[in-house]
C-alpha cells in the first residue's frame, strides 16, 4: 500500500519544481509569523504567515521551472550578500577600537585604517583612487 502511495506521489511531482532555498525560507517565515501571531494575538501576522506558506507551496508545485530557478537564484544572491553584510558588521563592531572603517568616495568599497595614525593618503585597492583620510 505504501509503495502505491509513494508511486502516486512521485508521478504527481514529476515535472514540478520541488523544494529549494526560497521555498524553504518561505515556509520558515510562515512558521515564525504564525507563532508570533499566536503569542501576540495580532491577526495580520497570521495572514502574512499564511501567504508565505501558500507562496512556498505554490513554488514547490509549479511546473514553470525556469522562472522558479531564476527567483531562487535572486534569493540566494540576496541572502548571501545579507549574511556577508551582517558578518562584516559584527567584525567591524568587534574591531572598532583598533580600526577606523570608511568607504571609498569613488567606488564605495569598505576600507579600514589603524586608529591614531593621523591623516594619511589612502589608495583604494579596488579602484586605485587616492584620497586623504584621517584615522
Amino acid at each position: 500500500m505504501w509503495q502505491r502511495i509513494k508511486g502516486a506521489l512521485q508521478r504527481f511531482m514529476m515535472g514540478r519544481h520541488g523544494g529549494d532555498q526560497l521555498s524553504l525560507a518561505m515556509l520558515i517565515v510562515g512558521l515564525v509569523l504564525s507563532l508570533l501571531s499566536t503569542f501576540t494575538r495580532f491577526m495580520p501576522l497570521y495572514w502574512l504567515g499564511m501567504i508565505a506558506y501558500i507562496w512556498g507551496i505554490f513554488r514547490m508545485f509549479s511546473r514553470n521551472d525556469a522562472k522558479r530557478n531564476e527567483e531562487n537564484q535572486r534569493w540566494v544572491t540576496f541572502w548571501t550578500r545579507f549574511k556577508t553584510e551582517i558578518r562584516q558588521f559584527f567584525v567591524r563592531l568587534k574591531n572598532f577600537r583598533k580600526y577606523k572603517y570608511f568607504k571609498c568616495p569613488q567606488c564605495k568599497s569598505r576600507l579600514r585604517l589603524p586608529r591614531k595614525v593621523g591623516e594619511v593618503t589612502v589608495t583604494c585597492s579596488k579602484c586605485k583612487h587616492q584620497f586623504k583620510q584621517k584615522a
